[in-house]
């Protein structure tokens, strides 16, 4: 990592990424990386963003703040508003190339079809398979840029019924899930950081 200059962090998103859920900004995710990391974090995630949101509104701030490290975690909302996957991936490829001149970790949509909001959203199944098209979409255009991929999948549902696990909203993670999502995340951020 850099020496005692901090990184300057730009986190692109959606809810996952502004934290919706958490008792307070400390306990977003991207928070809590940038405190183990002692960088410079930018957030301008927005709850209810789809890809051509961030487009719009949160990618316009890369050419400003120049940042060293970017994760951009933003999908969900092109899902349950019904955008195909080839859409989500033309608007994952805009995002991408706008940003591949930093160090780049892409972080998977978690696993949501047990919340009882997805009932919300066509049940389980539905929400299951499409969450699953639309990662491997992300895993694809990210690995195709030489960006880490972060699979929320396996630790998004490894608590499931602890407490502080989901938000009162039914919907978004509590304070528990994004520290447990944090950990999965921070060890890709150090190491994009730490390669030659």
């Amino acid at each position: 990592m850099r020496g005692s200059e901090n990184v300057r962090y730009l986190a692109l998103g959606d809810s996952y990424t502004i934290g919706t859920g958490a008792s307070d900004d400390a306990h977003a995710w991207p928070s809590i990386v940038a405190k183990r990391l002692g960088a410079d974090l930018t957030n301008p995630a927005v709850n209810g963003y789809t890809t051509l949101d961030l487009i719009r509104d949160e990618l316009p701030l890369f050419k400003d703040l120049k940042p060293e490290l970017v994760t951009v975690l933003i999908g969900v909302n092109d899902l349950v508003q019904g955008r195909s996957a080839d859409s989500y991936r033309g608007s994952l490829r805009t995002i991408y190339a706008a940003v591949e001149s930093a160090r780049v970790v892409a972080v998977s949509i978690p696993t949501w079809s047990y919340v009882p909001a997805a009932a919300d959203f066509g049940g389980a199944k539905r929400v299951d398979k499409l969450t699953k098209m639309f990662n491997d979409v992300a895993r694809e255009e990210a690995t195709n840029r030489g960006f880490a991929f972060v699979d929320l999948g396996p630790v998004s549902t490894s608590k499931v019924g602890s407490p502080g696990w989901i938000a009162s909203d039914q919907l978004h993670p509590g304070d528990a899930q994004y520290a447990a999502w944090a950990e999965v995340i921070f060890p890709a951020v150090r190491n994009q950081l730490t390669a030659a």
